[in-house]
């Protein structure tokens, strides 16, 4: 049994014998994520039940890491003071999250339980476009003066530290809030009380703009090793941060986007056993349609070439070989190029390099294949030398053709503006089965003679 079954089996004995102190006491053992576990597959009564014996900063915590339909359900549960609690204790990007997710009847009810501070807030963040830096941000930071002494920066941490999702490093700004540099608390700790701030500061600050998609705050994060991020305005001017649990946030949803693409599925972000089956049919049931009549083009081939098959019975044996290699090459090749463009590792002005690196590893790969599949062919299978010729000239160029393929297609898509992952494995499997077909007949017509 797993610690999270075994704990909620625990706390289901707890809720019986109604002892709700020893409850409390588990929770306090427990993160927030760990506890929002819990409430997974348990009756609504009793999340509501559980929830309401959570510490209020505690339960906001988990609050946050509780799916979408959890969360409304909690919200239709609480008094307005309740609710008013709990949204009063989450950071301003984790609102905007939870508000994003929910009905417009429980956004007004929400909006209508916070400050006007707050509110104003939220409704700016909101504004964002839905992939950009500025959606994913919090607008609670400490941002310090380079005119401030040590002193009373810390001074100015200590009394905002409680309102503000992280201090590990704070932002100096002048007096019309530009960004003009970073400090860390290691080096405020460290430091001489009545330095300046400007003299300790580091100026080369790396930053994002709010408009900019949330992919490159992710790839900065990665690439300077950051656990936090300044997001600036057109004008340079600081207004808010990116922290790296929700930079991973990202990574994730980007990650399970991309794989559902490749794999021909309309992206969704609910978890699997959440989905419905109509949920799953209709995020799969488009590609396969599209596909299926893509697919139509590789019985059109065949049956232009029936008399060619029906004069050697033997050729139709090999055909399903031949497409899955094919696939397979060209899957190989699009999946590391996609990683590579991902991971900004290639761009457009690579495209030579690349084609003649997967030119070489083709040739090599197409090669090793027709050699093995020759013997086989002969030895196992005891066909004529002129077939297997047939089957392994075209196992060797379908492998050419698809990796070759495999490497343009998603750079080309990227320089058009389309995402690569969507040109990925089923599109260029489709492509390939198409040409494999062709150059199969076609040498076989010059071989056999048929």
């Amino acid at each position: 049994m797993s610690k999270t079954k075994s704990i909620r089996k625990k706390v289901i004995t707890l809720m019986e014998e109604k002892n709700y102190k020893a409850i409390k006491k588990v929770f306090s053992k427990l993160k927030p994520i760990d506890i929002a576990a819990l409430f997974d597959n348990l009756p609504e009564k009793n999340i509501i039940l559980l929830f309401r014996i959570l510490p209020k900063d505690l339960a906001a915590e988990t609050f946050v890491e509780m799916d979408s339909e959890q969360q409304e359900m909690l919200i239709k549960s609480f008094s307005d003071f309740e609710l008013r609690e709990v949204v009063n204790e989450l950071y301003i990007d984790d609102a905007v999250d939870i508000v994003e997710e929910m009905p417009a009847n429980v956004v007004k009810r929400i909006l209508g339980n916070t400050d006007a501070k707050t509110r104003i807030l939220i409704n700016e963040l909101l504004k964002y476009p839905q992939d950009s830096v500025g959606s994913i941000m919090t607008t609670e930071l400490i941002h310090l003066r380079s005119s401030m002494t040590v002193a009373d920066a810390i001074t100015k941490v200590r009394r905002g530290a409680a309102d503000t999702e992280t201090i590990d490093t704070c932002y100096v700004t002048d007096n019309v809030r530009h960004l003009i540099g970073n400090v860390t608390i290691r080096t405020l700790l460290l430091s001489d009380d009545n330095a300046k701030i400007s003299d300790i500061m580091e100026q080369d600050t790396i930053s994002v703009n709010t408009v900019e998609d949330r992919e490159e705050a992710v790839n900065l994060f990665a690439k300077y090793d950051l656990t936090v991020l300044p997001v600036v305005d057109k004008d340079m001017r600081l207004v808010g941060i990116v922290t790296v649990d929700d930079a991973i946030d990202v990574l994730q949803d980007e990650t399970t986007e991309d794989i559902e693409k490749m794999a021909a599925i309309t992206p969704t972000y609910k978890p699997y056993l959440k989905k419905t089956v109509l949920e799953i049919w209709k995020s799969r049931i488009p590609w396969l349609l599209i596909l299926m009549i893509s697919a139509i083009f590789t019985g059109m081939i065949i049956n232009y070439f029936e008399d060619a098959l029906m004069a050697n019975l033997m050729l139709t044996a090999y055909i399903p070989m031949l497409m899955d290699s094919g696939g397979n090459a060209g899957s190989q090749a699009s999946a590391t190029i996609i990683r590579g463009l991902s991971l900004k590792e290639i761009g457009f002005g690579d495209t030579v390099r690349v084609v003649w690196k997967e030119f070489q590893v083709s040739i090599m790969c197409g090669i090793t294949l027709a050699a093995v599949n020759f013997i086989k062919l002969i030895v196992i299978d005891g066909i004529g030398i002129y077939v297997a010729s047939v089957v392994c000239i075209t196992l060797a160029l379908t492998v050419f053709v698809a990796k070759v393929a495999g490497s343009i297609l998603p750079i080309a898509a990227k320089r058009a503006g389309v995402d690569p992952t969507v040109v990925s494995s089923p599109f260029i499997t489709t492509i390939v089965d198409t040409l494999s077909l062709i150059i199969y007949f076609q040498i076989a017509v010059v071989i056999l003679g048929i």
